[in-house]
């Protein structure tokens, strides 16, 4: 057998050398783009899963939605508006109820700064069910009730808090009295009330 080279139009390359040199860095640069593939097809496997997953969550949603539009046009109906009104009088009963003097006064006690006094504590339920205080303080000077604000806002017992008003103590124009909101969030554990 005879092999017709033409070095002048094909020079010769040693293939040997090339591998040598660079098929380890080819080699290297293939198993990591199949490990990128690999990381890709698991993402898309686990967004697949996720996505029937949030399908079926959303199916349920619109299921209890049905089951809950359902109830409430059942409670619409004539003759159920005193069952309705009796149950939301009932409800209202036992949330009122429930309300813990001690633990709301025990939750105010770590916010409230020195030289600072309650002198009225009103709760309320507002729209959410949610129970909205309202308490006038009683202190030395406009900052103790605005230091009271800042540390109700960084208790996890009271969102929400606001200076309402604020005036001057009576004839004393050293003591300011002011009135403060705040939604009150007890713990899950001490819903059952004292």
């Amino acid at each position: 057998m005879r092999l017709d080279l033409n070095l002048a139009t094909r020079p010769y390359e040693d293939a040997r050398e090339f591998w040598s040199r660079w098929g380890l860095g080819v080699g290297l640069l293939g198993l990591f783009t199949l490990i990128l593939l690999g990381f890709t097809i698991r993402g898309w496997v686990n967004a697949g899963r996720d996505r029937h997953a949030i399908a079926q969550l959303q199916a349920q949603i619109a299921e209890k939605d049905s089951e809950r539009a359902q109830a409430q046009a059942f409670l619409e109906m004539a003759a159920n508006h005193s069952t309705r009104d009796q149950s939301q009088f009932l409800n209202g009963l036992i949330q009122r109820k429930s309300f813990s003097w001690t633990r709301v006064f025990e939750d105010l006690e770590r916010v409230m700064p020195n030289r600072l006094h309650v002198i009225s504590l009103r709760p309320e339920l507002n729209e959410q069910n949610q129970v909205e205080l309202e308490m006038k303080v009683v202190g030395d000077t406009r900052a103790e009730a605005v230091d009271l604000v800042h540390r109700m806002e960084g208790s996890k017992h009271f969102q929400g808090s606001q200076l309402v008003q604020e005036a001057q103590a009576g004839n004393d124009a050293t003591s300011v009295v002011a009135t403060v909101s705040a939604i009150y969030v007890p713990d899950p554990a001490d819903r059952g009330g004292k």
